[in-house]
């Protein structure tokens, strides 16, 4: 038999309703994968045992569907990842950080949920920055998740969804979850050579999600191809009244987007994204990329976002500003972790400075001052005029192309401890990813090509608001084009 853990989703899912082989049998061979791939520490909590269970209930719904001549769920039997910021009904929930302790959610979130209702296979809680706070993976608790790309000057996978980024590279689940409040999807899926969709802003249920920036926080899928990634999103999605923000708008035919000709489209080529100092070959594969598009069809035409060079100060005022009043409820009283004082006060004071890491407070910190009297109009503010300014760049861009074409980030993956203590410089990661999260975008990230040292680089497509059907569209041409087939070498096995 083939080795399971190979297979894309969607050949998993055509396999197991083949009869070919059962969830029982896939899911062990990604448990095996997911022992010997423990260096990679993509993993918080593993949920093997569980997914056991999981599975041999689902081989039984699916005979069960079988022979009723039903049809059996999305994701009827797939082993996958669950980013440890989803609530796990049952199972720790941690967010990365100390402070949350042994913390077991009674609930489950709403995007965990309507996965499990269509037949996923969970087989753990993965790793990632704290809070989603970070770029790079390395800011959690748990210590830093390892990019399965290189052995040798160990490699970030990027962030805040590395963990899930580097168990797809690595073969360890079919997809997994992951959120994007800045690129927290697209990011770690250029680093790792793997897909990452952020659906629009609001259409992925936030409930039962630990909040970051409410206003800026999406689930979202990290998977091996773009119509996996469709499968994915199209299991997660959908209105949820428990949440204020979620669309009651319908799902579009995402998966068969995918095949859709683009013939006819118009791709814009934001001039404000060609920034200094950006390496040869990102420009040459951002280059690369419009050739394949042109070939596929597309007209190419230049758009200007004249305040892309705002957003990254802007969204480091609005999102840290978001952060100290949504982790203000992390106060050791209710649950999670507990450090006695002497008083009320100092039990606060001891128990966040134990529970939050280095990067958590500098970035309540940074909150907390520009809330406060004084600087909330001279900084809070002038960031919410600024995100309103690159709205209306989109909106402008619009009337004149159907989607965006750029690269994902501004280099390849870098070594672990590099960056870290260089905030201003891990911050300029997503300075391609965070318009988008600003102004609830649709945005996808291809691997499109290797550098040099043989590390996968990504190109980004960003499409309108809730046209998901064309971000498919034409990540799968890019996708086509591209023939991105590398794979890391497995040197952890």
């Amino acid at each position: 038999m083939t080795d399971l853990t190979q297979l894309t989703l969607e050949a998993a899912l055509e396999g197991m309703a083949a009869g070919d082989f059962t969830s029982g049998e896939i899911t062990e061979a990604h448990i095996r994968a997911c022992e010997r791939g423990r260096d990679l520490n993509a993993f918080i909590t593993a949920t093997f045992e569980q997914a056991l269970e999981q599975a041999k209930a689902s081989d039984a719904r699916r005979a069960s569907v079988k022979e009723s001549g039903g049809e059996a769920g999305k994701l009827e039997g797939a082993p996958l990842g669950v980013k440890d910021l989803f609530c796990t009904e049952g199972i720790k929930t941690t967010a990365a950080s100390r402070i949350l302790g042994n913390f077991t959610p009674p609930y489950e979130s709403t995007v965990t949920a309507n996965m499990k209702a269509e037949g996923m296979i969970m087989l753990g809680k993965l790793n990632m920055d704290e809070f989603a706070m970070g770029s790079s993976s390395e800011t959690s608790a748990y210590g830093s998740v390892v990019n399965p790309w290189k052995k040798h000057n160990r490699l970030v996978p990027g962030g805040s969804s590395g963990g899930s980024a580097a168990a797809v590279a690595a073969d360890m689940c079919l997809g997994a979850t992951a959120t994007d409040t800045g690129g927290s999807i697209r990011q770690p899926a250029g680093f790792t050579g793997t897909v990452g969709i952020k659906p629009t802003y609001g259409r992925c249920s936030r409930w039962g999600i630990i909040a970051f920036a409410s206003s800026l926080d999406q689930a979202g899928a990290i998977a091996k191809t773009v119509k996996d990634s469709a499968i994915l999103l199209d299991s997660m999605a959908g209105y949820d009244p428990k949440d204020s923000t979620s669309l009651n708008v319908d799902n579009g035919n995402w998966v068969d987007a995918c095949e859709t000709s683009v013939k006819g489209l118009r791709i814009g080529i934001p001039k404000e994204y060609t920034v200094d100092a950006m390496p040869t070959e990102i420009q040459s594969l951002w280059d690369q990329g419009i050739e394949w598009m042109k070939d596929a069809g597309v007209g190419i035409v230049p758009v200007s976002l004249p305040h892309t060079k705002y957003a990254l100060p802007a969204y480091y005022i609005i999102a840290p500003a978001e952060a100290s009043s949504n982790l203000a409820r992390y106060d050791g009283m209710r649950y999670g972790a507990r450090v006695e004082g002497e008083n009320l006060i100092d039990t606060y004071e001891r128990t966040r400075a134990y529970g939050f890491g280095a990067e958590v407070q500098r970035r309540i910190m940074i909150g907390t001052y520009v809330l406060s009297a004084g600087y909330y109009d001279a900084y809070y503010l002038h960031a919410q005029k600024v995100r309103t300014r690159i709205s209306e760049d989109f909106r402008n861009a619009w009337e004149v192309c159907d989607a965006l074409l750029t690269p994902t980030c501004p280099g390849a993956p870098f070594e672990i401890g590099r960056q870290l203590n260089d905030p201003v410089t891990m911050y300029l990661n997503d300075i391609f990813t965070v318009t988008a999260s600003l102004a609830g975008l649709p945005g996808i990230s291809v691997p499109a090509g290797l550098d040099q040292d043989g590390l996968p680089l990504g190109l980004q497509i960003i499409g309108r608001a809730l046209d998901e059907d064309t971000v498919f569209a034409c990540a799968g041409a890019l996708e086509q084009a591209a023939d991105f087939t590398a794979k890391p070498e497995k040197w952890w096995l």
